[in-house]
């Protein structure tokens, strides 16, 4: 059943929500303090949905209604109605608790109040509201109206009833949610940290430069994109802030240790494709430095990464940060893997997953190169993560 859904922050990720949102027949309201974003953002949204005309995903008539759903607003009263809010701020507690007290006075006591955080504890949000057990994380990934996964993340004190009806909600809205732990990165920011991690360490010790390791996890991994090549799309300095945030927040594990070389690129301000330089350079003429195409070298570089994902993706598990298939999904819809983890483990072998892990470890006695104890666990039983 369709409900009127307010939408805090009309940036790309508010006005992504409010789109998935009003394609679903929701009534929408998008509200920011600021009319000239507001503006930006009712033409994004119109660009974006003609677009999807042509492509003939939605006809003319569609695009209309959808967009009539929408209401466009300065005033954060004008919520004072809805069933959903959906934070969509800044990355900021002090802003968001501040948002969700004024909600508070605002909307009924059924309203579900929601973040789209992608790093902040929704149970630290929800501990400034007087009524803390309607308080949830919906975690949408950019783009929104193209991006299936969502994350559905229950607080502390969130009541079970709000994290049903909020999974029922995004399956109407037609999206794969997940269900998560309140956790540092959730899934996918949590158990990703290693395909960048793991691809600067690989570089920083010099083992294959920026292009070799690109080449390696697309032509023989099967990724989508190469580590380096989505840290620039995605801007360095939004994956460095993650990766730092996720370490603070991990008490300073070394598995989730930032790298000195990205933190050197975002103090230079060569944020990737939307500055023209980054650890490739897109400026008209640039000269990059072509990958070394040796298949070993390569097929070392794809386990090395890969199998410090796997761990990653069995600690999430051990940890019980989600189910096994809610993993697997949160990998293969969230960031487009070629396959599931757990899976990869399988068919790869969990003995020769602890074998290759352990071997790192002797090699740098670290913390980072750890065997989660449930693939040391099931490698004794000769169990595998699915029948």
């Amino acid at each position: 059943m369709a409900c009127q859904v307010g939408v805090i922050g009309s940036g790309a990720m508010g006005s992504g929500i409010a789109q998935v949102a009003a394609s679903a027949d929701c009534n929408i309201v998008l509200f920011d303090n600021n009319p000239e974003a507001l503006k930006r953002a009712q033409a994004q949204i119109n660009y974006f949905l003609r677009r999807q005309v042509e492509k003939g995903a939605f006809s003319s008539d569609q695009v209309d209604a959808i967009l009539k759903r929408i209401h466009f607003s300065d005033s954060i009263f004008d919520c004072q109605d809805c069933q959903l809010v959906i934070e969509a701020i800044v990355e900021n507690l002090e802003a968001k608790k501040g948002i969700f007290e004024q909600l508070e006075d605002i909307v009924s006591q059924e309203c579900v109040l929601a973040s789209n955080t992608s790093s902040i504890s929704i149970t630290s949000i929800a501990a400034a509201c007087q009524r803390p057990e309607r308080v949830i994380g919906i975690h949408f990934f950019n783009p929104a109206p193209l991006m299936e996964l969502v994350e559905v993340i229950p607080a502390v004190q969130t009541n079970d009833s709000v994290c049903d009806q909020v999974i029922q909600w995004m399956i109407e809205w037609k999206k794969t949610p997940v269900k998560a732990k309140d956790t540092p990165g959730f899934i996918v920011n949590r158990v990703a940290r290693p395909f960048y991690g793991e691809a600067l360490r690989i570089l920083d010790e010099g083992l294959a430069n920026v292009a070799t390791i690109d080449w390696a996890m697309t032509a023989l991994g099967g990724f989508k994109m190469g580590p380096f090549a989505l840290m620039d799309y995605i801007g360095n300095d939004i994956n460095y802030t993650v990766t730092e945030t996720v370490f603070h927040s991990f008490f300073y594990d070394s598995r989730y240790k930032p790298s000195f070389t990205q933190k050197r690129l975002v103090e230079a301000g060569y944020l990737g494709k939307k500055t023209g330089r980054g650890f490739y350079n897109y400026q008209e003429g640039a000269i990059n430095s072509l990958p070394i195409k040796d298949q070993k070298l390569g097929q070392e570089i794809v386990w090395r990464i890969v199998v410090m994902l796997i761990n990653e993706a069995s600690d999430a598990l051990y940890a019980q940060i989600a189910s096994r298939d809610d993993i697997e999904l949160a990998m293969v819809k969230g960031v487009n893997y070629p396959k599931g983890l757990l899976h990869w483990a399988d068919d790869e072998g969990i003995n020769h997953c602890v074998y290759t892990l352990d071997e790192l470890f002797d090699a740098y006695r670290e913390e980072r190169y750890r065997c989660s104890p449930l693939l040391r666990k099931m490698a004794r039983s000769g169990e595998k993560f699915f029948v």
